[in-house]
């Protein structure tokens, strides 16, 4: 479902001589993409970046309220490049299975570990559902999530958002103590964190 609506796009898409485009798609669909676990979902995130100025024309063809994302039953989400919980440099894969069927577009999908970090922010029940998901299925290297969450937890050191990353941690604590089955990792961090 995911991807015929990725072939559908490309499709529908009039080329503007810079083709063709990476999409680089976070989230859910991330996990769809890339392992034998798919959810009913209704949005599939593309972050977007500096290279990608068609973002705008991309959300007028299969944005939320298009014709196109009502023909489909889901839509194109822009999400900006700072606002998810991710490392400095975020690790993407190419979706060869999906790519040679596709002429304006190559996609390439976010890393799983790098997905389950990212869900450690929201964690709502979906994000949990989720990350349950790709640990059962043996996809989660714990070390590799824990390294991956320490690269994330020092850029969100740089500004006011610090303030947030004891509740990131404890949702990590949760993922390593009771899917992952490991010790929890005590993550020490600065006093001024925890003032008011």
């Amino acid at each position: 479902m995911i991807k015929e609506f990725f072939r559908q796009l490309d499709k529908a898409w009039k080329p503007q001589g810079r083709e063709p485009i990476t999409l680089p798609v976070i989230g859910s669909t991330a996990l769809f993409l890339q392992c034998d676990y798919e959810r009913g979902t209704k949005d599939s995130d593309i972050l977007e970046l500096e290279e990608i100025p068609e973002g705008k024309d991309l959300l007028e063809l299969a944005g939320e309220g298009s014709a196109f994302a009502a023909k489909h039953r889901m839509y194109l989400q822009i999400v900006t490049r700072g606002f998810p919980f991710l490392p400095p440099q975020a690790l993407f894969h190419p979706v060869d299975s999906l790519n040679k069927s596709l002429k304006n577009f190559q996609v390439k999908a976010l890393d799983i570990v790098d997905v389950v970090v990212s869900k450690l922010k929201p964690f709502r029940v979906q994000d949990q559902d989720d990350i349950q998901a790709v640990v059962n299925l043996g996809l989660v290297d714990p070390d590799k999530l824990l390294e991956r969450f320490i690269l994330t937890k020092e850029r969100w050191l740089m500004d006011s958002r610090g303030r947030d990353l004891p509740g990131y941690i404890e949702n990590l604590n949760l993922v390593q103590r009771d899917w992952l089955l490991v010790g929890e990792t005590e993550i020490e961090l600065p006093g001024y964190i925890f003032e008011a």
